[in-house]
């Protein structure tokens, strides 16, 4: 390899960090942007200098109660929930190499709010033991996929199909539990189906939190292994990736996460199945795209909970808006894989 072949391969990954970092500096702005629009915006709008004070603590008679109490918690968990969606949805779309292999389609946030439907019907549990209940739900539905897919090897194709069909029973058994609920139950019912951050408080951000702190950095130590991983099976393995270790891993640390992230504001449809895609548009090849999917996952909940809340006559649940948003990309690529032959 001649010098000037090294020096041009510099050249190119110096290009390519920098947009990178470019890209992950500039959603986090977003973020913070967002972040504070949802401090300041409701029934009454506060101004920037009264929410800072009253995160700081200063006690302002009208806002230090609705910014501290009513608005930080549903901001945290958007964030954290986004968060968390984003990066498990890249997990799963980049180590199984297809763009629709993601928590959403394969059923796994279907398994979490079945369980949590089924505390609600048929248990009249309350709120510690549905979110319980959906965290379990959640992680058995991927162990059951995963150990139907296995087989002699492992399958990407059979793991989606097998996902997909899981999806399809859950969805029946909810829809028989809501024929037979009771009246009271539909509105908390139709809240764990359609996502929503409202009526989130303080104490349901500490599990969600705990568990960003303990799998993100385990999930980003995996990333290369997981880069490797979309090369295919057999070359992941040639280059002295531990495939099964790994898969196994990634799979669980991502499924814990989107369980918990779902036993807080249920499943919102289709943020980890837009923020990979996204992450990898913005931020270009060479470099993990765990970290931007997560900051696109926060930028997608946040702006689509503020359209929800404030852009109608109406207040929708931010599920409500990210299903919007994201339906028609899914027919857009289902065509697109179809043409290809991919289907």
């Amino acid at each position: 390899m001649t010098h000037d072949t090294i020096t041009l391969i510099k050249v190119g990954r110096r290009k390519r960090q920098r947009r990178w970092l470019i890209v992950t500096g500039l959603l986090t702005i977003m973020t913070l942007a967002l972040s504070m629009m949802m401090l300041m915006l409701g029934n009454t709008i506060h101004p920037v200098g009264e929410v800072i004070r009253a995160l700081f603590g200063e006690s302002i008679e009208g806002v230090s109660f609705t910014v501290t109490t009513l608005r930080l918690p549903r901001m945290l968990a958007a964030i954290l929930v986004g968060f968390a969606f984003g990066i498990a949805g890249d997990v799963f779309q980049t180590m199984l190499r297809n763009p629709l292999a993601n928590p959403n389609v394969l059923g796994v946030t279907t398994g979490a709010s079945m369980a949590a439907v089924f505390c609600i019907v048929i248990l009249g549990a309350n709120n510690s033991v549905i979110s319980t209940a959906s965290i379990i739900g959640g992680l058995a539905t991927v162990i059951v996929m995963y150990v139907l897919s296995r087989g002699k090897s492992f399958s990407i194709g059979k793991l989606i199909l097998i996902g997909i069909g899981i999806q399809a029973m859950l969805n029946a058994a909810i829809s028989y539990m809501m024929l037979i609920s009771a009246e009271q139950d539909i509105p908390s019912v139709l809240r764990w189906l359609n996502g929503s951050l409202n009526g989130v408080t303080m104490s349901a951000i500490p599990p969600i939190a705990i568990a960003v702190a303990i799998l993100v950095p385990l999930i980003l130590l995996f990333s290369r292994s997981l880069s490797m991983l979309e090369l295919g099976e057999q070359m992941a393995t040639t280059l002295g990736v531990r495939t099964d270790l790994t898969r196994v891993i990634l799979i669980l640390g991502s499924v814990a996460m989107i369980s918990i992230a779902t036993s807080i504001t249920g499943p919102i449809a289709f943020i980890s199945f837009l923020a990979g895609p996204i992450a990898k548009r913005l931020a270009g090849p060479g470099f993990s795209s765990l970290l931007p999917a997560g900051l696109v996952g926060i930028v997608l909940v946040l702006a689509s909970d503020l359209v929800g809340q404030f852009a109608f006559a109406t207040r929708y649940p931010v599920g409500v808006i990210t299903g919007i948003i994201g339906a028609p990309y899914l027919i857009y690529l289902l065509i697109r894989m179809n043409q290809k032959g991919e289907l």
